[in-house]
């Protein structure tokens, strides 16, 4: 009978890079013969309906990145696809491991299944070691002077201004311990059909930090037409760039931009210390609101067919690229919602679908925000016209004519809605839904 390899295990999730990984590192440092391991998850790669998604395409292409660095320096990743407990079940059969070791994530469903991955391993005797990452604080490192987590972002951003140091940025010196990967020959890597999945034809780049384009993002990042934002958040989202590198870059560049970096924080903080914003508004007096919940109005919206040029652009950047502009994100949902009386959480559902930088906490966030119902969210009376934003952020109509070539032509759709009537309604049904917490 051959001896089982005895090997410890770094698990990649939401951190594809081998530069700066805290968990790799901490891997890395303290043994030898480090397997690293992905796992497509079965039970997320299920509730993807559409077999073409960008996101799956996106890590597929991550991973060959990995892959090429780790063969260069003689090792393999490993990847595998199926239900994680029972892939840790088989690998256990297969290695005798010492130590998993992975980084932290903050949303219910990975929290949970790290805690039965966890229990297995103890009854198994190997040890699980889960690090901070993919922030630069998290759980309760920032919190209020009680000790009660922020649900305001002003106070949350100067108090997470005002406890950084370099402590926080120092990047960890991975590539100092490659030579404690596991030796072995290049190990197959499951294709996209092997996952159950299709091409989409798009072509991904890795990240690029263009300080040029943040020195000025606080007088661009507005206006869809230009490109004046970073498009960094796919990257962050995947872990292929570190957060301690953008931080340190934003720091005397742009405090507008490192104000992006902070709200991100910010949202995993409250879906962390509150999971209950995924199904129910955060101020619980909002979900006494009265949607009307139109199916064909909902379709029009989804589809970029409105008749509001500026929606419709928005939508159809979505549908065809997996991207849409951060205020464009904005009017989108505020239309959806307000002039719509549609559910946010079915716009939510939706962006869950088509966002290639799709973020749990971040997409939820944004969503609460422009229903009103967050934590710092818009006020309930303010609904965006989408004539005063168009004039304002694209007033030469350079964005609106890349996606809706035909807004000027009489073939166009006619507005399923008139503004001021839908302004009227919403605020009406807010008031009666909230009564004299109006607020």
């Amino acid at each position: 009978m051959v001896a089982k390899k005895v090997v410890s295990i770094f698990w990649f999730r939401r951190d594809l890079r081998l530069e700066d990984n805290t968990g790799l590192y901490f891997a890395l440092k303290n043994n030898s013969n480090v397997l690293p391991l992905f796992i497509f998850d079965s039970d997320i790669l299920e509730n993807l309906t559409d077999k073409k998604d960008k996101r799956v395409e996106f890590i597929h292409f991550a991973l060959q990145n990995l892959q090429k660095k780790l063969e260069e320096i003689g090792s393999s990743l490993l990847v595998v696809a199926g239900n994680t407990s029972e892939i840790f079940n088989d690998l256990v059969k297969k290695y005798t491991i010492t130590d998993v070791y992975c980084n932290n994530d903050y949303e219910p469903y990975a929290i949970a299944r790290d805690n039965s991955i966890k229990d297995f391993l103890s009854k198994n005797a190997i040890r699980f070691h889960s690090h901070k990452d993919q922030v630069i604080f998290e759980k309760g490192e920032v919190t209020k002077d009680d000790g009660l987590p922020y649900t305001i972002f002003t106070p949350y951003s100067k108090k997470w201004k005002s406890k950084l140091s370099d402590l926080y940025l120092s990047p960890n010196a991975t590539e100092n311990y490659f030579t404690n990967f596991l030796k072995t020959e290049p190990l197959p890597l499951l294709s996209l059909k092997e996952i159950g999945f299709e091409s989409t034809g798009q072509r991904f780049t890795l990240p690029i930090i263009d300080e040029k384009l943040i020195k000025i993002y606080d007088q661009q990042r507005n206006f869809p037409a230009i490109a004046g934002t970073t498009r960094l958040s796919v990257h962050l989202r995947f872990g292929t760039i570190s957060i301690r590198t953008l931080v340190k870059r934003a720091i005397g560049l742009n405090e507008q931009w490192l104000n992006e970096l902070i709200w991100r924080e910010f949202y995993m903080m409250i879906l962390f210390h509150f999971p209950k914003v995924i199904t129910h508004s955060f101020k619980p007096q909002y979900d006494a609101i009265k949607w009307l919940n139109n199916e064909e109005q909902f379709e029009a919206w989804c589809t970029g067919q409105t008749g509001y040029p500026i929606v419709d652009a928005g939508m159809r950047e979505l549908n065809a690229t997996g991207f849409m502009h951060n205020r464009v994100r904005m009017i989108v949902a505020s239309f959806l919602v307000k002039h719509l009386l549609i559910d946010w959480r079915w716009g939510e559902a939706y962006f869950a679908e088509k966002l290639l930088d799709f973020d749990l906490a971040a997409n939820n966030g944004g969503w609460q925000w422009a229903a009103s119902s967050g934590c710092d969210a818009a006020p309930y009376f303010r609904v965006f016209s989408p004539e005063a934003q168009t004039l304002r952020f694209d007033p030469k109509f350079l964005y609106i004519r890349k996606w809706v070539p035909e807004f000027e032509e009489l073939t166009y759709t006619q507005p399923i809605i008139e503004h001021k009537f839908a302004r009227e309604r919403v605020l009406q049904t807010y008031k009666m839904a909230l009564g004299n917490r109006v607020a």
